[in-house]
């Protein structure tokens, strides 16, 4: 069987071209339907599928060749559609153009104009479905590469993070008395950031970057004054202070890992300017530090040293509002107390707990 040139459905009230037109189609390899009214026509459009091209008289009984344009634009803005009219019905034919229809042909026509007129206006259909399948591949290919890149940027993250978790537990077990800490603060300052209504993406994860490498800047440490037991003298502790500024110098410069290096810089300075290594204010100390200098703190204050026992959470909370406002942010310590001190404690026994069976991946 010869492939079908298209499907045209031809609505007429008159007998004589609805048949003429009929046979003419078929013969020019056009699958066709005949339609006596504007009624049949609505019927057999809604019932096959498929129809490239209507052709419709503009006068008919009970409902015009316009009203059914208009209806049939409904169900299928993309069909074709040509208006059959008399020569004084040519007003009309051309508003129907600015209506939706294709083209229109006066009686009494010539059958060849009308085959030239079928076959431009079922090659535009055409061209308009090729056009419609290209965009929704292209959108489905937009959409198959975006998912790939999303997941691709997801396992780039995945070892980012494994990455510099084994050098941040490396670190941890070279200051034996902070192990751990580094991976719990980056627990407390993700729930900070929450509190205090931080959602941007790229922010958080310069948080939790930060966070997790706040102290990397300790590799240029000297052993006898990292692991010293007791209190650093004054020298020791000159040298303690450059701790922050190693670890920008580390970390600048690294694409990902750029902004987090603002956070390790200043994760020490206070908003009262007394901090280090800048001595900066309130207004200078990135949103960032100043939320991880409390969650810092919490577990600084929270966990055993050598030199004194842990306090507990009631203390810490204490000092955080006695401080706030001078050494914390005051928006910051508000987030913190939000949730009450049994969340927090909670949360420190949970990671505690996992810490002992060294399970360091569901810290963060």
């Amino acid at each position: 069987m010869a492939q079908s040139n298209g499907k045209i459905l031809v609505a007429d009230d008159e007998s004589d071209i609805r048949e003429l037109l009929g046979d003419f189609l078929l013969g020019e390899g056009y699958e066709c339907l005949l339609a006596v009214d504007a009624f049949d026509a609505l019927e057999k459009f809604q019932s096959t599928p498929d129809i490239d091209l209507v052709m419709s008289d503009i006068r008919m009984p009970g409902k015009t060749g316009l009203e059914l344009l208009g209806e049939i634009k409904e169900i299928d803005s993309d069909v074709m559609v040509i208006m059959i009219s008399a020569v004084k019905d040519i007003e009309s034919a051309i508003s129907a153009m600015s209506k939706g229809a294709y083209d229109y042909v006066a009686k009494p026509f010539k059958l060849t104009e009308v085959g030239l007129i079928a076959k431009k206006a079922i090659e535009k259909r055409r061209l308009i479905q090729e056009n419609k399948e290209y965009q929704k591949e292209l959108e489905r290919m937009v959409a198959e590469r975006t998912r790939e890149l999303k997941d691709a940027l997801i396992k780039l993250d995945q070892t980012y993070i494994f990455t510099l978790r084994a050098l941040v537990t490396a670190l941890d077990t070279r200051d034996e008395e902070t192990q751990g800490h580094s991976l719990r603060v980056v627990k407390y300052t993700l729930k900070l950031a929450e509190l205090i209504g931080l959602k941007d993406e790229k922010q958080l994860k310069a948080l939790e970057y930060g966070a997790l490498l706040h102290d990397i800047g300790k590799i240029g440490i000297p052993d006898a004054i990292l692991r010293k037991p007791g209190h650093l003298t004054p020298e020791e502790w000159t040298v303690m202070k450059t701790h922050p500024h190693v670890g920008y110098k580390i970390l600048h410069g690294i694409e990902f890992l750029e902004k987090a290096s603002q956070i390790v810089l200043y994760h020490h300075e206070k908003l009262d300017g007394s901090g280090y290594p800048g001595g900066l204010g309130k207004n200078d100390i990135p949103i960032g530090s100043r939320i991880f200098s409390v969650a810092d703190t919490v577990d600084a204050m929270t966990t055993e040293r050598p030199y004194r026992k842990a306090l507990n959470f009631e203390d810490a909370s204490y000092e955080l509002r006695k401080y706030s406002g001078i050494q914390f942010d005051k928006d910051v310590v508000e987030a913190f107390h939000s949730v009450g001190l049994d969340f927090w404690k909670e949360k420190r026994k949970i990671m505690d707990e996992k810490f002992k069976v060294t399970d360091l991946d569901l810290l963060i």
